[in-house]
């Protein structure tokens, strides 16, 4: 099984922490549209006709696009690609464009699964945030999404300056409320070359406080828990049966294949990327060419990026799989280095019945485990 994923690189406007790839002009479109179709065609074949389990509109803001434009490009994976029946179609959406009409059109659509960026629920923070969107908008847009589509993850950011836990305790409130089954919520951090790190390091807004976002993922793990999901990744939150498929792939080290400007392709071995920049992207597709660039990944990249991803997640880093995949050498230089954290308790030794004995973090250590992580990392053959 395979996943793929498409990136629609335009917004309506710059939130004032996001780093990601995108044009706040529509002007190029339609191009966008043709190249973005074209590469979908040229690599029909790189996936070596693995059946393609996940299908996922992302950005940007992939709601940006009419339903007929979402349609074209379903259409396009379809006849290209083998796609399962059951397949997770997911489009990452803003709640200022999903109106009444456009809901009940998208639920015509194989799309199946909503990706909704809440943040949050308080006006003051989306305005923090420079949201497109304001707090009704949010309500209202659950209000008829929930009645349409059954698979609704919402993200929600914590740790924001001036938020109270009472705030972001409410802010989870009002997402139970609306029975959303998946929440993906991420500590407020600070990217170079953002509007908000310009903001912090010019005085005009106060810089984040690491131990106010550990108390609110505190709360997070606290009250989600209490309410049947599963932290099955330290940002993600599901329901049984509520999972990210797509997301999960990824963690799980499976194929997928990135279409547009900025994404990425990983085959096992080899990661690749398209070119960031929306006119090269264009101009090269419509001659037929594909503006990316490629890596192979060493036996060492690989074991770190597993390592990296295993401890994130609830299914941790198998024991058997290390020595399976890198050798004797790489189990005990690994299981010589986590000493130190299973003794501190941040990690600890599951013995689970398929995979034998895993590495897992502990609740104490999963807000810090990609520090934990890098500590692991082999860094010389």
């Amino acid at each position: 099984m395979a996943g793929i994923y498409i990136h629609i690189p335009f917004c309506k406007q710059a939130c004032y922490y996001c780093d990601f790839h995108f044009s706040t002009s529509l002007k190029n479109k339609d191009e966008m549209l043709i190249a973005l179709k074209r590469e979908l065609v040229l690599r029909k074949d790189e996936l070596n006709k693995e059946q393609i389990d996940t299908i996922y509109f992302g950005g940007g803001t992939p709601s940006l696009l009419t339903i007929d434009e979402l349609r074209m490009l379903v259409d396009i994976v379809f006849e290209n690609y083998e796609v399962v029946e059951d397949a997770e179609i997911t489009l990452e959406a803003n709640p200022d464009d999903l109106t009444s009409e456009k809901i009940k059109e998208l639920a015509k659509l194989p799309i199946n699964r909503l990706s909704i960026g809440i943040q949050s629920f308080f006006d003051d923070d989306l305005k923090f945030m420079n949201r497109a969107h304001s707090a009704e908008e949010s309500k209202k847009c659950l209000t008829e999404a929930t009645k349409y589509f059954d698979n609704i993850t919402i993200d929600l950011i914590y740790g924001v300056p001036n938020m109270s836990n009472e705030k972001w305790l409410s802010n989870l409130k009002q997402a139970f409320d609306f029975n959303i089954p998946h929440i993906s919520a991420y500590a407020l951090t600070v990217e170079e070359k953002t509007v908000l790190h310009k903001l912090i390091k010019t005085g005009k807004v106060p810089p984040v406080d690491e131990n106010l976002a550990l108390k609110h993922y505190n709360i997070l793990v606290k009250e989600t828990e209490k309410r049947g999901y599963v932290n099955y990744e330290i940002s993600n939150f599901g329901k049984l049966a509520y999972f990210s498929r797509h997301n999960t792939s990824y963690w799980l080290g499976y194929n997928y294949l990135g279409i547009g400007p900025s994404s990425h392709s990983f085959n096992g071995f080899e990661r690749s990327w398209n070119v960031s920049n929306n006119t090269k992207y264009i101009k090269a597709l419509l001659a037929d060419e594909l503006p990316s660039e490629k890596e192979q990944l060493t036996e060492i990249n690989r074991f770190n990026e597993y390592i990296m991803t295993g401890l994130r997640t609830i299914w941790g880093v198998s024991f058997q799989k290390v020595e399976k995949e890198f050798g004797a050498m790489y189990l005990q230089e690994l299981k010589k280095s986590a000493e130190r954290h299973i003794e501190s308790g941040l990690l600890e030794i599951e013995l689970r019945s398929f995979s034998g004995k895993v590495l897992v973090t502990t609740k104490k250590g999963k807000f810090l485990a990609d520090g934990i992580a890098s500590d692991l990392f082999k860094i010389t053959s």
